[in-house]
């Protein structure tokens, strides 16, 4: 980490700043859409058991009272008076389209009349459990049947009115067509309140879950290629707002530091952008810059003392050779014999004049 960059660094950490961020805002994003779909295939439930309860009271309300008479006296037993075959009839139907084909609706019961409505061992648990006291109203949650997840909506279904006793209470009462068709095994010995089976709506719930994976999955691709356009703009304006100015001024200050001439570069279009900035880097520029011609005024003064410094220096050492010569006993001995041989040199001038007078 020390060896790397500023701009690297600054990479790093806004990294690790997105990540962190992709991870819960990613996380949390993906339970929203979970939940929103969950929701979603709820109300589908809903909706769809709410239109069979609507089918089934339309049945027992209007059609059942119709054909009574002829359920009464016909030698084939009539289907249609059932509210049960009506609603699976009419789902049926619904699942007819493209679609819908994946839905399931079902009246599970332990003892039904017709085989189809015989619960499997997942839905004799669901129903086993509404049996009990303190039972829920409605159960809720996902299974697997057929290789496909599937979300379930269960809800008991009840005897109502002593009208369904008719065909589900003593075999002996029931409508002989009822007996003939079905036998008199199954669906018999109900009473009125007793839960004898689960509603069932089945909805598929993968192809609700794939949106939301999609969905998922556009966010974060738009969310991944924002942070990467985000730290390149971020990086670009980093390097040209701070990195290659205080490049330049680390230049200058290296050529400070190894006593270069730098009088070119305080003068220089690079270091002038700079201080004309108004922001921080800008206010620092111009200390800077400032510094730095009052280092080369100083370095500029100082070589020139330093120069004055060495002459005198070289006359001191000059007079100290000289000083060391003459106070010599050789020097003085040499002195001697020049002022010696100079007052020769005079006696033999006025002899030679004394002579020629």
């Amino acid at each position: 980490m020390s060896k790397l960059s500023l701009s690297q660094r600054f990479t790093l950490i806004l990294a690790a700043v997105f990540l962190v961020g992709i991870i819960v805002g990613g996380t949390a994003h993906w339970r929203a859409l979970q939940g929103r779909a969950q929701d979603e295939i709820s109300t589908q439930g809903t909706l769809l058991i709410e239109a069979m309860n609507a089918i089934r009271g339309y049945t027992s309300a209007n059609v059942r009272p119709l054909l009574k008479g002829d359920l009464d006296s016909s030698r084939e037993f009539i289907p249609e008076t059932v509210p049960a075959f009506s609603a699976r009839t009419v789902f049926e139907n619904f699942r007819e389209q493209v679609d819908f084909e994946t839905y399931l609706y079902k009246e599970a019961a332990l003892n039904p009349t017709s085989p189809a409505d015989l619960a499997d061992a997942f839905e004799a648990d669901l129903l086993r459990e509404m049996i009990a006291e303190n039972a829920p109203d409605e159960v809720n949650g996902y299974r697997t049947l057929n290789g496909e997840r599937l979300f379930y909506i269960a809800r008991p279904l009840a005897i109502g009115s002593e009208s369904c006793l008719e065909c589900h209470g003593d075999p002996t009462d029931a409508p002989a067509s009822l007996i003939v068709t079905y036998g008199d095994q199954g669906g018999f010995g109900w009473e009125v309140g007793d839960v004898v089976a689960t509603q069932i709506i089945y909805v598929p719930a993968a192809e609700v879950f794939n949106a939301a994976f999609q969905t998922f999955t556009l966010v974060m691709s738009i969310f991944v290629a924002t942070f990467a356009l985000i730290t390149l703009l971020i990086n670009f304006l980093l390097k040209k707002y701070v990195i290659q100015p205080v490049d330049v001024l680390s230049g200058l200050a290296q050529k400070i530091s190894v006593d270069e001439n730098f009088s070119t570069d305080l003068e220089s279009a690079s270091l002038k952008t700079i201080t004309a900035r108004p922001d921080e880097l800008g206010k620092l520029a111009q200390v800077f810059r400032q510094m730095a011609a009052d280092v080369a005024a100083r370095a500029k003064k100082l070589k020139e003392q330093v120069q004055e410094l060495t002459i005198k220096i070289d006359l001191i050492r000059r007079d100290e050779q000289v000083k060391e010569v003459v106070e010599t006993d050789f020097f003085d001995d040499l002195q001697k014999r020049a002022r010696k041989l100079r007052q020769q040199g005079e006696d033999d001038v006025r002899e030679e004049g004394e002579s020629e007078i």
